[in-house]
Protein backbone atom coordinates (compact mmCIF):
# COMPACT_ATOMS: atom_id res chain seq x y z
CA UNK A 1 0.00 0.00 0.00
CA UNK A 2 1.01 3.82 -0.64
CA UNK A 3 0.93 4.60 3.00
CA UNK A 4 3.80 1.76 4.13
CA UNK A 5 7.17 1.65 3.93
CA UNK A 6 9.77 -1.39 4.49
CA UNK A 7 8.62 -3.53 7.79
CA UNK A 8 10.58 -3.41 11.02
CA UNK A 9 13.79 -5.50 11.13
CA UNK A 10 12.71 -7.05 14.77
CA UNK A 11 8.72 -7.68 14.55
CA UNK A 12 8.47 -7.68 10.88
CA UNK A 13 5.27 -5.28 10.85
CA UNK A 14 4.62 -2.57 8.11
CA UNK A 15 5.08 0.92 9.40
CA UNK A 16 2.66 3.45 8.38
CA UNK A 17 4.33 6.45 7.09
CA UNK A 18 2.58 8.59 10.13
CA UNK A 19 4.54 5.71 12.82
CA UNK A 20 7.75 6.24 10.95
CA UNK A 21 10.41 7.78 12.58
CA UNK A 22 11.39 11.91 12.15
CA UNK A 23 14.59 13.11 11.01
CA UNK A 24 16.71 16.24 11.68
CA UNK A 25 15.78 17.32 8.65
CA UNK A 26 11.90 16.99 9.38
CA UNK A 27 12.11 18.35 12.70
CA UNK A 28 14.00 21.59 11.82
CA UNK A 29 11.32 21.83 8.65
CA UNK A 30 8.33 21.84 10.99
CA UNK A 31 10.06 24.13 13.37
CA UNK A 32 10.11 26.65 10.25
CA UNK A 33 7.01 26.22 9.46
CA UNK A 34 6.17 27.23 13.17
CA UNK A 35 7.88 30.45 13.16
CA UNK A 36 6.46 31.92 9.92
CA UNK A 37 3.16 30.83 11.82
CA UNK A 38 3.89 33.26 14.58
CA UNK A 39 4.82 35.87 12.53
CA UNK A 40 1.75 35.72 10.63
CA UNK A 41 0.56 36.17 14.14
CA UNK A 42 -1.18 32.63 14.27
CA UNK A 43 0.51 31.49 17.17
CA UNK A 44 1.27 33.69 20.49
CA UNK A 45 4.63 33.33 21.81
CA UNK A 46 4.04 31.01 24.22
CA UNK A 47 2.72 28.57 22.02
CA UNK A 48 5.76 28.66 19.89
CA UNK A 49 7.99 28.03 22.33
CA UNK A 50 5.80 24.83 23.17
CA UNK A 51 5.37 23.48 19.48
CA UNK A 52 9.04 24.43 18.78
CA UNK A 53 10.19 22.48 21.84
CA UNK A 54 7.66 19.43 20.81
CA UNK A 55 9.00 19.62 17.60
CA UNK A 56 12.71 19.18 18.70
CA UNK A 57 11.35 16.15 20.74
CA UNK A 58 9.17 14.31 18.18
CA UNK A 59 9.89 10.73 17.16
CA UNK A 60 6.90 9.90 14.27
CA UNK A 61 5.57 12.01 11.64
CA UNK A 62 2.32 12.15 13.55
CA UNK A 63 3.41 13.46 16.33
CA UNK A 64 5.04 16.23 13.85
CA UNK A 65 1.51 16.76 11.75
CA UNK A 66 -0.16 17.44 15.38
CA UNK A 67 2.15 20.65 15.63
CA UNK A 68 0.77 22.20 12.71
CA UNK A 69 -2.71 20.61 11.75
CA UNK A 70 -4.21 23.68 12.83
CA UNK A 71 -2.49 26.09 10.86
CA UNK A 72 -4.27 26.76 7.31
CA UNK A 73 -2.48 26.98 4.26
CA UNK A 74 1.13 26.58 5.64
CA UNK A 75 3.62 24.29 3.39
CA UNK A 76 4.50 20.93 5.34
CA UNK A 77 1.30 21.06 7.55
CA UNK A 78 0.64 17.54 6.92
CA UNK A 79 4.21 16.35 7.39
CA UNK A 80 3.60 12.66 6.63
CA UNK A 81 1.59 13.82 3.08
CA UNK A 82 3.66 14.28 -0.53
CA UNK A 83 4.02 18.08 -1.51
CA UNK A 84 2.11 19.27 -3.55
CA UNK A 85 2.98 19.23 -7.34
CA UNK A 86 3.71 22.86 -8.98
CA UNK A 87 1.22 24.20 -11.71
CA UNK A 88 2.70 23.91 -14.81
CA UNK A 89 1.21 27.39 -16.11
CA UNK A 90 0.19 30.71 -13.58
CA UNK A 91 -0.88 33.81 -15.24
CA UNK A 92 -1.28 37.18 -13.74
CA UNK A 93 -3.78 39.39 -15.25
CA UNK A 94 -2.94 42.95 -14.08
CA UNK A 95 -4.86 45.92 -14.94
CA UNK A 96 -4.61 49.59 -12.85
CA UNK A 97 -3.14 47.68 -9.89
CA UNK A 98 -0.29 45.53 -8.21
CA UNK A 99 0.01 42.18 -8.31
CA UNK A 100 3.09 40.03 -6.62
CA UNK A 101 4.48 36.90 -5.87
CA UNK A 102 7.30 37.10 -2.92
CA UNK A 103 8.08 35.05 -0.18
CA UNK A 104 7.74 31.10 -0.48
CA UNK A 105 5.76 30.37 -3.45
CA UNK A 106 6.48 27.98 -5.90
CA UNK A 107 7.67 28.40 -9.66
CA UNK A 108 5.84 27.56 -12.42
CA UNK A 109 7.53 25.77 -15.40
CA UNK A 110 5.64 28.76 -17.61
CA UNK A 111 3.85 32.01 -16.61
CA UNK A 112 1.74 34.64 -18.69
CA UNK A 113 1.49 38.10 -17.74
CA UNK A 114 -0.49 40.83 -18.70
CA UNK A 115 -0.37 43.95 -17.76
CA UNK A 116 -2.77 47.15 -18.32
CA UNK A 117 -1.11 50.40 -16.47
CA UNK A 118 -0.20 47.87 -13.49
CA UNK A 119 2.90 46.77 -11.73
CA UNK A 120 3.89 43.34 -11.49
CA UNK A 121 6.73 41.80 -9.05
CA UNK A 122 8.27 38.63 -9.39
CA UNK A 123 10.60 37.84 -6.23
CA UNK A 124 12.83 34.82 -6.69
CA UNK A 125 15.02 35.20 -3.52
CA UNK A 126 13.24 32.76 -1.21
CA UNK A 127 11.19 31.18 -4.03
CA UNK A 128 11.02 27.54 -4.40
CA UNK A 129 12.34 26.45 -7.44
CA UNK A 130 11.21 23.12 -9.19
CA UNK A 131 12.32 23.35 -12.51
CA UNK A 132 15.69 24.00 -14.11
CA UNK A 133 13.83 26.88 -16.43
CA UNK A 134 10.82 29.09 -16.53
CA UNK A 135 9.06 30.85 -19.49
CA UNK A 136 7.63 34.06 -19.43
CA UNK A 137 5.34 35.10 -22.00
CA UNK A 138 4.70 38.97 -21.36
CA UNK A 139 2.47 41.83 -23.01
CA UNK A 140 3.07 44.58 -21.27
CA UNK A 141 1.16 48.09 -22.12
CA UNK A 142 1.96 51.18 -19.74
CA UNK A 143 2.89 49.11 -16.92
CA UNK A 144 6.18 47.94 -15.10
CA UNK A 145 7.32 44.58 -14.15
CA UNK A 146 10.29 43.58 -11.78
CA UNK A 147 12.10 40.71 -11.42
CA UNK A 148 14.21 39.87 -8.36
CA UNK A 149 16.82 37.02 -8.27
CA UNK A 150 19.58 36.13 -6.99
CA UNK A 151 23.02 34.21 -7.52
CA UNK A 152 22.48 31.21 -10.04
CA UNK A 153 19.71 32.33 -11.81
CA UNK A 154 19.49 33.74 -15.56
CA UNK A 155 17.35 35.87 -17.78
CA UNK A 156 17.45 36.36 -21.15
CA UNK A 157 15.04 39.08 -22.50
CA UNK A 158 16.30 38.67 -26.52
CA UNK A 159 12.84 37.55 -27.65
CA UNK A 160 10.69 40.70 -26.32
CA UNK A 161 9.65 43.49 -28.81
CA UNK A 162 10.15 46.41 -27.27
CA UNK A 163 8.16 49.52 -28.58
CA UNK A 164 9.17 52.78 -26.75
CA UNK A 165 9.74 51.17 -23.65
CA UNK A 166 13.30 50.51 -21.51
CA UNK A 167 14.75 47.33 -20.32
CA UNK A 168 17.27 47.15 -17.45
CA UNK A 169 18.42 43.89 -16.42
CA UNK A 170 21.04 44.58 -13.34
CA UNK A 171 24.00 42.44 -12.63
CA UNK A 172 23.60 40.13 -9.06
CA UNK A 173 26.17 40.61 -6.72
CA UNK A 174 28.91 37.28 -5.54
CA UNK A 175 30.73 34.99 -6.89
CA UNK A 176 29.52 32.78 -9.77
CA UNK A 177 27.28 29.57 -8.48
CA UNK A 178 25.85 27.49 -10.99
CA UNK A 179 22.89 27.86 -12.75
CA UNK A 180 19.27 27.06 -10.96
CA UNK A 181 17.13 28.55 -13.01
CA UNK A 182 17.14 29.73 -16.86
CA UNK A 183 14.01 32.28 -16.77
CA UNK A 184 13.01 33.47 -20.56
CA UNK A 185 11.17 36.83 -20.94
CA UNK A 186 9.16 36.69 -24.62
CA UNK A 187 6.24 38.65 -25.80
CA UNK A 188 5.99 42.60 -26.17
CA UNK A 189 6.29 45.49 -24.11
CA UNK A 190 4.60 48.99 -25.21
CA UNK A 191 5.64 52.28 -23.47
CA UNK A 192 6.70 49.85 -20.35
CA UNK A 193 9.38 49.10 -18.39
CA UNK A 194 11.10 45.77 -17.11
CA UNK A 195 13.87 45.64 -14.84
CA UNK A 196 15.63 42.51 -13.61
CA UNK A 197 16.92 43.06 -10.00
CA UNK A 198 18.56 41.65 -6.69
CA UNK A 199 17.38 42.05 -3.55
CA UNK A 200 16.78 45.61 -2.09
CA UNK A 201 19.55 46.11 1.11
CA UNK A 202 17.39 45.85 3.95
CA UNK A 203 16.75 49.41 5.95
CA UNK A 204 18.45 50.01 9.05
CA UNK A 205 16.21 51.09 12.13
CA UNK A 206 16.69 54.24 13.90
CA UNK A 207 19.06 52.56 16.41
CA UNK A 208 21.16 50.74 13.99
CA UNK A 209 21.85 54.34 12.38
CA UNK A 210 22.16 55.73 15.54
CA UNK A 211 25.04 53.21 17.01
CA UNK A 212 26.51 53.09 13.20
CA UNK A 213 25.52 49.24 12.62
CA UNK A 214 26.59 47.89 9.21
CA UNK A 215 23.91 47.27 6.89
CA UNK A 216 22.63 44.15 6.28
CA UNK A 217 23.17 42.61 3.14
CA UNK A 218 20.39 41.94 1.11
CA UNK A 219 21.41 38.12 0.39
CA UNK A 220 23.65 35.58 2.49
CA UNK A 221 27.21 35.04 1.32
CA UNK A 222 27.35 32.90 -1.80
CA UNK A 223 28.94 29.51 -1.39
CA UNK A 224 32.17 28.76 -2.79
Amino acid sequence: MADEIAPRASTGEAVSRGESRTSYEDRDRVVEVLRVAAGDGRLTAEELDERVEAALTARTYNELAALVGDLPDVPGAAASAPAARPRELVRIDCQHGNANRQGRWTVPQRMEVRIRSGNVTLDFTDAEITSPALQIDAEIHHGNMNLVTKPGIVVNTDDLAIHGSNVKVGAVPGAAVPVMLRIDVAGQLHHSNLRVRPPRTPRRTFWQWLTRQPRLAALPPART
